[in-house]
């Protein structure tokens, strides 16, 4: 044995490294057969497959423009970086962006900008804007809501999101007068620091789901009361990155307190159908909505990416006989999506936000129903020249994902669905986790939708309007094509948006309804 070891001391450590590329070279040529490259080139064959995996950080950060990369480039990301952070996100010498691409947008502004007079309430707070609208007073629930901030987290679950980057978001949400979406994972322990937040449940009804898997009012009803911070319940139809697709939830992921939360077993492989047990038709819908407003109290609405219209325009008709209906409605853009989704259904069902949007709105408004809803828009809408567009065409809300997960620290990795977000905030790994300091990424949760708002309460005092909500589609322009280069909204859409009611910020202010306290 002395003589195996003084034989093996004497290698050299070079000698080592030529003995492990035998050994690499014996695997690649007779014993893996899923790898044609590596069995025709081993050893070398290996550097491809690393420069595929690191692909996307080289092009990141050294292929791409600033305008190139998607879902978000470089530019956007960078506004929103230091928007956060509170720097300079101011840029000079001019605009580098192609303003003459197809859909870029352009707005009107007035040749006197409006005036704030004293006492104003931007002057006191220059990033005050709620929603101009009250969920549920039209069909006079218990407890009507009025957001108060018109920029809020959208849907994001515990369990697809970190319990720092929730707890993160929720107190950041509380700073900014904003409101906390769930996301259908349920109301964790992270979503309770003080945010008014919006419960969102989907066809697995988890967190108010009973031992089958079906919906419980009971549980829902309880949820209701022992948390009064929730100001308004969601039914998710479908969510703009697989519309019309269930889920699997491996029981793998599913932690003791993930199941607690979701009302599911530990380690079991939990079942997101696509379709609803609670109902089955629109009219079923409809009374389900009605039964929920009903016990609760609360605004209740859906959401849904947008596809086709028949059913929509059911709704609708039933809403002008019944006079009831959904209090709010949140219209999903087939461009937005944290969750993971194969590319077929990222890539080519549901439509984007603004045709999805502009459809849906049409149905409701050829029936003068838009003053009953509460519209919401989703999907990269978080910078203000998308925002006023948005607000444009009939807008009243706008829900963020991508954009408050990159205000805590996402940098658009792309690894949401492999549980190793380097940044800690798509990942149940507590070690990446750690990288999240609650205390500071909240603050810049909170400072990112601050600033939203203070630009475009400025947009909008700069095109001569108090509230986004007296946007017009007048107001806003887009490349259309090559014979009508520029083109307003309202052309590009086919409709005008209904005038929206609004007496003054001063009565927004002092509303009772008022969320954010």
């Amino acid at each position: 044995m002395e003589v195996v070891f003084d034989t093996l001391k004497s290698i050299p450590w070079w000698g080592w490294i030529l003995f492990l590329l035998f050994i690499v070279f014996i695997r690649d040529v007779f014993i893996q057969k899923r790898y044609s490259v590596l069995h025709n080139f081993p050893l070398v064959g290996h550097l491809r497959y690393f420069l595929i995996g690191i692909g996307p950080e080289l092009r990141q950060y050294l292929v791409a423009n600033n305008r190139e990369e998607k879902p978000f480039n470089r530019i956007e990301r960078d506004w929103i970086y230091k928007s956060s952070r509170r720097e300079n996100n101011y840029k000079g010498f001019g605009t580098d962006s192609n303003i003459y691409d197809h859909q870029h947008i352009f707005i009107n502004n007035a040749m006197i900008p409006y005036k704030l007079e004293k006492n104003h309430p931007n002057i006191e707070n220059p990033s005050f804007i709620p929603c101009a609208k009250v969920m549920g007073l039209y069909n006079k629930r218990q407890k009507p809501y009025r957001p108060a901030s018109i920029i809020n987290v959208s849907a994001m679950s515990f369990g697809a999101l970190s319990a720092k980057a929730i707890e993160s978001l929720n107190i950041g949400c509380k700073k900014a007068g904003a409101y906390h979406n769930t996301g259908e994972g349920g109301l964790s322990p992270y979503h309770c620091h003080g945010a008014d937040v919006i419960f969102h449940f989907g066809t697995g009804y988890f967190g108010v789901r009973n031992e089958q898997g079906n919906f419980s009012m009971e549980k829902l009803v309880k949820l209701v009361n022992k948390n009064p911070f929730i100001k308004a319940i969601e039914i998710k139809l479908s969510q703009g990155a697989k519309p019309g697709k269930g889920g699997v939830l491996p029981g793998a992921k599913i932690s003791p307190e993930i199941a607690r939360i979701r009302g599911v077993q530990v380690g079991k492989d939990v079942l997101s159908p696509p379709n609803h047990s609670a109902f089955n038709t629109i009219p079923e819908l409809m009374k389900f909505i009605e039964e929920i407003a009903e016990k609760t109290g609360l605004p209740v609405g859906i959401k849904a990416a947008i596809g086709k219209l028949n059913q929509w325009e059911e709704l609708a008709n039933i809403m002008v006989q019944t006079g009831k209906g959904p209090d709010f409605i949140t219209v999903d853009g087939g461009e937005g999506g944290t969750g993971a989704a194969p590319p077929s259904f990222a890539d080519h069902v549901s439509l984007p936000f603004v045709y999805g949007f502009s459809d849906l709105y049409k149905v409701f408004q050829r029936r003068k129903l838009t003053d009953r809803i509460v519209f919401i828009g989703s999907g990269k809408l978080g910078f203000p020249a998308m925002a006023a567009m948005a607000f444009g065409m009939g807008v009243d809300v706008i829900n963020v994902a991508r954009e408050a997960m990159m205000s805590i620290g996402c940098i658009q990795a792309q690894l949401c669905h492999t549980n190793r977000c380097p940044s800690g905030v798509a990942t149940q790994s507590k070690w990446l986790q750690n990288g999240i300091h609650v205390p500071l990424k909240s603050d810049m949760n909170a400072q990112y939708f601050n600033t939203f708002k203070k630009e475009l309460i400025e947009i909008t005092h700069a095109t001569g309007y108090e509230h986004p909500c007296q946007f017009t589609m007048d107001d806003i322009e887009v490349n259309a094509d090559d014979i009508s280069i520029s083109q307003n909204i309202r052309l590009a859409y086919q409709y005008q948006k209904d005038a929206v009611p609004f007496s003054g910020m001063e009565n927004l202010k002092n509303c009772p309804y008022l969320g954010g306290k």
